[in-house]
C-alpha cells in the first residue's frame, strides 16, 4: 500500500480509503473508547490508534486481522497526541493525565515517564532524536530530554495562559510552532546545537528558543485545534471552529490560502509525506483531500 489514508473518530471505527477514488477499503473497530489520534509508524506497517486511556497498533497490510497487535497501558486519562521515533522502535504519547511516555515497542509496559503537571493536549519528537516537547492546558511548552530524563525548557508563551492546543517542530530541526486555544501561534527558533549531528543529523535544540514571531491564525473568538508544519518546512496548517483551515507560509508567516468547504468545526490535518497533499477532517462526518 503505497498511500495510506485513514481517519477515525467518536463512532469507536478505523476507516482506511483509497485515497484517488475516495472509496472505503477497510473498516476496524476500535473496542474501548472513541480514537483520538492516528499514527502511521515511517515503515507504513502499523498504525497506532489514541483511546482512552489505552494505545493500540493495528497491523496496515493485513486486511484480515481486525484485532491489535499490541496494547499500550499506562495512561490513566485520555491519551491525546503520540507519535514514533525515526527508527520506529519508540512511540511517545501525551495524556489528559499529565504524563508524557515513552514506550519501547518490544515491551507493552512504559520505558519513561514525565510528569507535565497538567494535562497535555500535544506531543512531538525533535528531529535532533533526543528531547520530546509537550504542550499542555495550563499554557505551556515544556521541553524533556531523552538522556537526562529532566525537563530542560518550560515556556508559558502567554501571559494569560490560555491552553497550548498544538506543539510543532520542523522537520530541519530549526523551528518550533505553538497555537493555544485562542487561536494564536507563537514562533521560535532553536538553538544550534552540533552535538546532535552525529547522531541525528539535525544541528538544532529547544532547550533555548529565540522568539521570531507571533500571530492570529483565525478570527477572534473561535478556537484553534491543531497546527502542522508540512514535511518540507515550508508551510504551516492550523484548523479551527471556524470551519476552517488556514495555510500560513514559514518564511513571511503570512496567510496563503484559506480552505473553507467543510460545514462545521475542522479538527485535525495532516501533510502528505512529500508535502503536496492536505488531509482535513471535521464534525460535518468529512475528511477532504486538497
Amino acid at each position: 500500500m503505497s498511500v495510506i489514508l485513514a481517519t477515525a473518530g467518536f463512532d469507536h471505527k478505523i476507516r482506511f480509503w483509497e485515497a484517488p477514488s475516495g472509496i472505503c477499503s477497510r473498516t476496524i473497530r476500535h473496542p474501548d473508547s472513541p480514537v483520538n489520534r492516528l499514527e502511521i509508524t515511517p515503515d507504513k506497517q502499523f498504525l497506532a490508534a489514541a483511546g482512552n486511556p489505552t494505545i493500540r497498533l493495528y497491523e496496515i497490510n493485513n486486511a484480515a486481522n481486525h484485532n491489535p497487535v499490541l496494547t499500550l497501558e499506562g495512561h490513566t486519562g485520555a491519551v491525546t497526541s503520540l507519535g514514533f521515533q525515526r527508527d520506529g522502535r519508540y512511540l511517545y504519547s501525551g495524556s489528559e493525565d499529565g504524563a508524557v511516555i515513552l514506550w519501547d515497542l518490544r515491551s507493552p509496559n512504559p520505558s519513561r515517564k514525565f510528569d507535565a503537571k497538567a494535562a497535555v493536549n500535544s506531543v512531538a519528537l525533535h528531529p535532533n532524536q533526543a528531547q520530546i516537547l509537550s504542550a499542555d492546558q495550563a499554557g505551556s511548552v515544556k521541553v524533556w530530554d531523552l538522556g537526562s530524563s529532566a525537563c530542560v525548557n518550560d515556556v508559558t508563551p502567554d501571559p494569560k495562559a490560555h491552553s497550548i492546543q498544538a506543539v510543532e517542530v520542523s522537520e530541519d530541526g530549526r523551528t518550533l510552532v505553538a497555537a493555544n486555544s485562542h487561536a494564536e501561534v507563537f514562533v521560535w527558533t532553536c538553538a544550534s546545537a552540533p552535538e546532535y549531528v552525529e547522531s541525528s543529523g539535525c544541528a538544532y535544540s529547544a532547550s533555548k528558543l529565540a522568539p521570531v514571531t507571533r500571530f492570529r491564525a483565525h478570527p477572534t473568538g473561535t478556537y484553534l485545534t491543531s497546527a502542522k508544519i508540512s514535511p518540507d518546512c515550508r508551510t504551516l496548517v492550523t484548523t479551527s471552529s471556524d470551519r476552517t483551515a488556514r495555510l500560513w507560509d514559514t518564511t513571511s508567516w503570512d496567510l496563503t490560502s484559506t480552505l473553507a468547504q467543510h460545514t462545521k468545526w475542522v479538527w485535525d490535518a495532516v501533510f502528505s509525506a512529500d508535502s503536496s497533499y492536505l488531509v482535513t477532517s471535521s464534525s460535518d462526518h468529512s475528511a477532504r483531500l486538497w
